[in-house]
């Protein structure tokens, strides 16, 4: 019994694991969809968006049914536990990936602002590399590496306000840039979410190793 339950555990751990790629290369996809005006890989990152969805509930799922099975208690209870919270957190993040491919879809002969652009594609691969270490962490279970990804979080924080103000100030200054530059506050407000719910995962894997539930960045609490 005891090793069809680590057996299967191990399955959802590989499909968790998989499904978190899958939402790593959906945000790099719809962020150079959106610097690239790429509608129609945008609308891929949009039909797809199924497959992410269903492969959350099959996840969800599998855990209900491992929990009503097995029974499990103590340390594989949290193990099934942090999978069930932080599948969710996957699923979220690749509904803002979606979101910006919605924004791409709707741009259209907006004044493009290149300078705002270069920064969204850095706060772009920053938060992917956060989305990707993270899952690292979680590979390993190891809660100390959680803690230093979501204080990459930080970093997140900072890109999302200077392209706000760089934004604000085109609108200001350049009428012609409202649409545009709205769009961009946008896309940047969608990707400092995905670090947040990051920064949430990290607080599952520290559940997972200690049993204690704790904010890792509290102020960034509100923004999901």
């Amino acid at each position: 019994m005891r090793r069809l339950f680590d057996d299967e555990l191990n399955d959802i751990d590989a499909n968790f694991t998989e499904m978190g790629m899958m939402v790593s290369a959906t945000i790099e996809k719809a962020v150079k969809a959106f610097i690239d005006h790429d509608r129609e890989l945008a609308q891929e990152i949009i039909d797809n968006d199924a497959k992410i969805n269903e492969r959350e509930v099959e996840l969800e799922q599998k855990s209900f049914e491992m929990i009503a099975l097995y029974q499990p208690v103590t340390s594989d209870l949290r193990e099934i536990v942090t999978i069930l919270k932080a599948v969710s957190e996957l699923e979220r993040m690749a509904d803002y990936a979606r979101n910006i491919a919605h924004a791409t879809i709707r741009v259209k002969g907006h004044v493009r602002v290149p300078e705002i652009e270069a920064q969204l594609s850095e706060m772009g691969n920053r938060v992917r590399e956060m989305v990707e270490e993270m899952l690292a962490a979680y590979v390993k279970s190891d809660d100390t590496a959680a803690r230093a990804v979501a204080a990459k979080d930080a970093k997140v924080g900072e890109m999302f306000d200077k392209i706000n103000e760089k934004g604000i100030s085109k609108m200001e200054r350049h009428p012609e840039t409202v649409i545009g530059s709205t769009d961009y506050l946008n896309v940047a407000s969608y990707l400092m979410r995905i670090g947040a719910l990051v920064t949430n995962v990290g607080e599952w894997i520290v559940y997972l190793n200690t049993g204690n539930i704790i904010e890792l960045n509290p102020e960034s609490s509100n923004l999901v």
